[in-house]
């Protein structure tokens, strides 16, 4: 399922607090032909997220007020939030804080600097992933529906 494929209909939000890294982040986004949404702080992520449909999260990890595994822990323990991949992006790329991520619910890691290309690959895999749970749970429901579950006598 490729950008091009899907175009605006993929919303990705970026949050940095430095806006010069949301900048580039969302300019890249826009050249593979995703719809983007800004955050520069870890609350305005939580009030945004809550008002838009978005299909990924970028999110950095040094934030002031709120980091980004606090970020994660409240998009997670809001059901509506709960289902959103987030790739953390951060300077930080050590052991402690990728298996903190992961602990919290962190779908994916990118070490800054980021490259475009990289960039696009990771959402794509975050949004084919999303794709294959979505058919596999439709097919559950049919099966469900249909009663051709494999518990007939």
């Amino acid at each position: 399922m490729g950008a091009s494929a899907i175009g605006s209909f993929v919303r990705i939000m970026v949050v940095d607090d430095d806006l010069d890294t949301v900048t580039v982040l969302t300019r890249y986004l826009q050249r593979e032909g995703f719809a983007t949404i800004e955050a520069l702080s870890g609350a305005q992520c939580l009030k945004l997220v809550g008002e838009n449909h978005v299909d990924v999260i970028l999110l950095d990890l040094m934030m002031p007020e709120m980091d980004g595994f606090q970020v994660v822990r409240a998009l997670k323990n809001n059901p509506a939030t709960a289902e959103i991949p987030i790739i953390m992006i951060t300077a930080r790329d050590d052991i402690e804080s990728r298996s903190e991520g992961m602990r919290v619910g962190v779908s994916d890691f990118l070490a800054k600097p980021v490259f475009r290309k990289q960039l696009a690959n990771r959402i794509k895999a975050q949004l084919d992933t999303i794709a294959t749970a979505r058919s596999i749970e439709d097919a559950l429901n049919r099966i469900e529906v249909t009663g051709d579950g494999a518990d007939k006598k």
